[in-house]
């Protein structure tokens, strides 16, 4: 259950940090529905990373001894002690109350999270202070900071995975809203109004159509699944869908372009509501980024009604790091 390796942070892309120095070292932590990332950060730069298996279905609380066992054994890899941590950064999926440090409610998931203290169990643990914010407005922050936002004042960020999830930044800063859920709820417009049901109760949402949890059920239902590639695979995700594609399988051909619609008609909605000057797309669909990205920028030049010009649709730089320096980056600029 112990991850056997905390690797170095590497990476080719050059913006993973950035000018200037920050003091201190930031613990931070990616909750999410199949990993648990975590990692340290010191002059917003990550020096270490690894990962644990989430199984988010069984809660948060359980994870914890092997949270607080990983990350000790990075801080003593690192020879880092407790009054050199500046705070600690979680990148927490649901509705979170940044202010109280709570997370208000959440989706399917971690479902004990919303009675934890996290606060307390920060300070028994590490003698510091907890940062919680959404996990896409902490990947936004990550690209707005540190990716292909920097130098934008007005920025969205669409994340598409196990779920569809969002945020923004208007006029420099980040939207919250008087309940926390301001921007961060795009996967949940309705693109289909005869849809199924979402597990947020609301019909035909994006994740509803266009995401991991949902697809395979959606492939299984179609009437062309047992002559497709797709029945001979142990799990159905859009990696093997867009994969069978573009062998030539005509289910994973109708699946892979009714998700393209469906990611496309989201992003129209979040420009119409938010008016940003660059759309960032990030998670796990983005190892088919040079389809997926030329496709939406062509949908969202047709039909998003911008008379100013077009707005720039980009893959996210830091697709794997993103929310870990959103969460860095709470912690030392809070």
């Amino acid at each position: 259950m112990f991850p056997s390796i905390i690797n170095k942070y590497t990476s080719d892309n050059s913006s993973s940090g950035v000018e200037g120095e920050v003091g201190g070292t930031a613990i931070v932590m990616d909750i999410g529905g199949t990993k648990i990332k975590l990692g340290l950060v010191q002059n917003n730069k990550i020096v270490c990373t690894t990962s644990i298996d989430a199984a988010s279905s069984n809660g948060l609380k359980k994870n914890l001894p092997v949270i607080e066992s990983t990350i000790n054994k990075m801080l003593k890899q690192f020879s880092i002690n407790k009054n050199e941590i500046k705070g600690v950064g979680i990148s927490m999926p649901g509705i979170v109350d940044s202010k109280q440090k709570k997370v208000l409610s959440i989706d399917n998931k971690f479902n004990d999270v919303v009675e934890m203290n996290l606060s307390g169990w920060i300070d028994n643990t590490w003698q510091t202070n907890l940062e919680i914010e959404n996990d896409a407005r902490c990947a936004l922050i990550g690209e707005w900071q540190f990716g292909k936002g920097k130098d934008y004042d007005n920025v969205v960020l669409m994340t598409i995975g196990t779920g569809v999830g969002s945020s923004a930044v208007i006029e420099g800063n980040i939207l919250r809203g008087k309940h926390f859920q301001a921007g961060c709820l795009g996967g949940h417009f309705t693109v289909n109004i005869n849809g199924a049901i979402c597990n947020c109760g609301n019909i035909g949402c994006v994740e509803t159509e266009a995401s991991t949890w949902n697809i395979e059920r959606i492939a299984k239902q179609n009437a062309g699944y047992a002559s497709s590639t797709l029945s001979k695979q142990n799990k159905i995700d859009f990696e093997n869908i867009f994969n069978s594609a573009n062998e030539g399988d005509e289910l994973a051909k109708e699946l892979r372009n009714t998700c393209l619609d469906v990611w496309s008609a989201a992003a129209v909605n979040l420009i119409h509501a938010y008016d940003p000057e660059v759309l960032i797309i990030g998670g796990g669909v983005m190892a088919s980024a040079d389809h997926i990205i030329p496709y939406i920028q062509k949908k969202t030049d047709e039909h998003a009604w911008t008379p100013w010009g077009k707005v720039k649709i980009e893959a996210a730089e830091n697709i794997n790091a993103a929310a870990l320096l959103g969460a860095a980056y709470l912690v030392f600029n809070n």
